[in-house]
């Protein structure tokens, strides 16, 4: 059995109860069907620029109560009340740039679906690309997604190889799941 590696060695020597056991056993590199939650994970990716993972598992409740669920179509009609009310909120990230590139982002999510149907239709129709392409394209259609985010968002949804080693016991479960980067391109 292949060594255990990165995130999965980490956890392996964690105990059951830590947060990011449940993050990883159960969330880390499945593949999501349902757009908002693609959307909460980019803005919790991207809320964990320069913090801990830790950090935002620990506030992650708080992040989908202050952002109606990330409900898209909630988060893109948000105005100046809603931004200062999240930018108030201490149970979040409070930067406005991130609040700011949650809001702009939804409003982009809203217009990839009236486009391609859905913001995992938009996924699936760019699939395979480079980690390099993808970041390419997430720079120029969102705010505030670098090459870090993107490729851990990507590889957090399944659109990435890389999120648990071979030998890690979830790595079967999440090829169960039939994870984009394993699947074969259709034609």
């Amino acid at each position: 059995m292949e060594k255990l590696s990165g995130y999965c060695a980490v956890v392996a020597s964690m105990d059951k109860d830590n947060i990011h056991v449940h993050y990883h056993d159960k969330e880390y590199g499945f593949p999501i069907a349902d757009d908002n939650h693609l959307f909460a994970r980019l803005i919790l990716e991207i809320n964990q620029g320069g913090l801990s993972w830790t950090t935002i598992l620990n506030k992650k409740e708080n992040f989908f109560r202050a952002y109606d669920d990330f409900n898209i179509d909630k988060v893109a009609r948000y105005g100046e009340k809603q931004r200062e009310r999240l930018l108030a909120d201490a149970g979040i990230i409070r930067n406005r740039l991130k609040v700011d590139a949650a809001i702009e982002n939804a409003r982009m999510v809203r217009t990839i679906q009236k486009e391609h149907g859905s913001f995992k239709n938009w996924l699936d129709a760019h699939h395979p690309l480079t980690k390099e392409e993808w970041v390419k394209l997430f720079k120029k259609t969102f705010r505030f997604t670098g090459g870090e985010i993107v490729g851990e968002f990507l590889m957090s949804t399944g659109y990435l190889p890389g999120a648990h080693s071979e030998g890690c016991p979830i790595y079967k479960k999440v090829l169960k799941a039939r994870p984009a980067w394993a699947e074969k391109r259709k034609g």
